[in-house]
């Protein structure tokens, strides 16, 4: 198997031998007060996630104002409105940009975002962040993947609905444009996403086929899906989140919750921690519980010269007496001294 390669963003190394980088994907929870969305970031860095995302956009920069019906979302969440208006409610505005970032450089937690244009890339480059995030739904838009990739910065991709073909194009365009340090994140476009279209396994083997780091955005309920992918093998794991559901918002249905992200993370992080290694030997924290392993032990008292049988002596706990595997070789000799009931049994003891 390819190792997966390491990268770091903001001075943290990502990679299998590091903690599962959690990314807190605030998206329009902040249902359009800057406030809020301030709100948000403070209540997100208090749950111990390692970064938190915005999006970077506004609704003439991603689509055009048109009712058309290739224009209107059909079912889910959103069922009956314009993109136009979608975007419009849930844009994190540009002039937000700034006061978010310097209100994260005070928390000292990472912000980074995800760019739908060339003109968010040169904003989030001017403001400093540390890397760029490509959602899903651009994958396929490789001359903005070459623009990023051009600022030298790290990407995390959201593989979204791009097949086989779109990733590997997604990263050979990266990499031609300069940038070698790429995450790949297995993403389920659509809010909610079922469980059981999650396909997990998906995880480890986009960093197996494109030599990349790789995690899941994961849009389904809860945190289990999550933390499954980091189970695989996954080093990073984005989640959306809301100050509560019952504020309503454009992905308040899917997004956890406080205190349901701070579990979120200190779940994936024990699971990264229980990975360990193939081994079969004794573990320190087992190392008191050997003694209660059954033994072979006297359970009469039996005298110098008597025979030893299944009635005196018997495989029991502790497990301070001979093996069980030789209770056939022990049956039928005969005791060298008087033994007592309760005796550990040791070869000593027989002739």
């Amino acid at each position: 198997m390819t190792r997966m390669p390491e990268i770091s963003i903001a001075g943290r190394p990502i990679g299998p031998d590091h903690e599962p980088y959690i990314i807190c994907e605030l998206s329009g929870n902040h249902n359009g007060s800057l406030d809020r969305a301030i709100e948000l970031l403070e209540a997100a860095a208090a749950t111990g996630a390692d970064a938190i995302k915005i999006q970077s956009y506004t609704p003439d920069t991603i689509t055009i104002d048109h009712d058309g019906p290739e224009f209107k979302v059909e079912g889910g969440l959103w069922d009956g409105r314009t993109l136009y208006d979608l975007y419009g409610e849930a844009q994190t505005p540009f002039e937000w940009h700034e006061p978010l970032f310097r209100r994260a450089k005070e928390l000292g937690v990472t912000l980074f975002s995800s760019p739908f244009d060339t003109s968010a890339v040169d904003l989030l480059d001017e403001l400093g962040a540390p890397a760029y995030k490509i959602a899903s739904f651009e994958a396929v838009d490789l001359p903005l993947v070459a623009y990023c990739a051009s600022k030298g910065k790290p990407m995390i991709i959201s593989t979204g609905m791009a097949n086989l073909d779109e990733i590997g194009e997604a990263v050979k365009t990266a990499r031609e444009n300069g940038c070698e340090e790429i995450v790949l994140l297995h993403c389920v476009s659509s809010y909610p996403a079922p469980d059981e279209q999650s396909n997990v396994r998906t995880v480890p083997d986009l960093a197996e086929r494109f030599g990349v780091v790789s995690g899941l955005s994961d849009h389904t309920f809860g945190s289990p899906v999550a933390v499954a992918s980091i189970a695989l093998g996954g080093c990073v794991v984005e989640k959306h989140f809301t100050l509560a559901r019952a504020d309503g918002g454009p992905d308040s249905a899917f997004s956890l919750e406080p205190h349901e992200f701070k579990s979120l993370v200190e779940d994936c992080k024990r699971a990264w921690r229980a990975l360990g290694q193939a081994t079969y030997d004794l573990q320190g924290s087992e190392s008191a519980s050997v003694q209660f392993r059954r033994s072979l032990y006297v359970v009469e008292d039996v005298a110098a010269g008597e025979k030893l049988t299944r009635q005196n002596v018997r495989s029991i706990r502790p497990g301070h007496g001979l093996a069980p595997k030789h209770f056939p070789e022990v049956l039928d000799r005969t005791a060298a001294r008087d033994l007592k009931r309760g005796e550990p049994l040791e070869w000593s003891a027989l002739v």
